[in-house]
């Protein structure tokens, strides 16, 4: 419990300043860099998280350049961290897209239908962090 609270100040922390520096348990500095802070989807929606029991799922992603995902939507949250790579994301129902390079945080859009592509010479790397219904899929194919 004590580790859990000591964690938990050490993130308020790093997200209150632009850097914060900590120490690990042998005294040595461990620099913390936040590198995003969102209250909204790519689309503007209130990011809000599922109800009940929830899971969190962490996969990793490799979009080949000039590949295109097929149409799809996210009943619940998914948050990306682009390791690497160029990647336009678009909303079918709206037209509107967002171009994510190296080092930008995604927030998905939520239950609105999107398409993602490579727009780079490399592959696009992605850290990406679903929270769902415990045993649910954040993956509907548009049909």
């Amino acid at each position: 419990m004590r580790n859990i609270l000591a964690s938990a100040l050490l993130l308020a922390a790093a997200l209150s300043s632009s850097t914060a520096l900590a120490l690990d348990s042998s005294g040595t500095p461990v620099v913390v860099t936040p590198l995003a802070s969102k209250t909204t989807t790519a689309s503007g929606q209130p990011i809000t998280l599922p109800q009940g029991s929830v899971e969190v799922q962490v996969s990793a992603y490799q979009i080949a350049p000039g590949a295109t995902l097929p149409v799809h939507k996210h009943p619940f949250p998914r948050y990306a961290y682009v390791e690497a790579g160029t990647l336009k994301v678009t909303n079918v129902e709206t037209g509107s897209s967002n171009t994510y390079k190296t080092g930008d945080f995604i927030v998905e859009m939520i239950g609105q239908w999107h398409q993602a592509a490579n727009i780079g010479a490399d592959p696009v790397k992605l850290l990406v962090i679903d929270q769902v219904e415990q045993g649910a899929k954040n993956t509907i194919l548009k049909q």
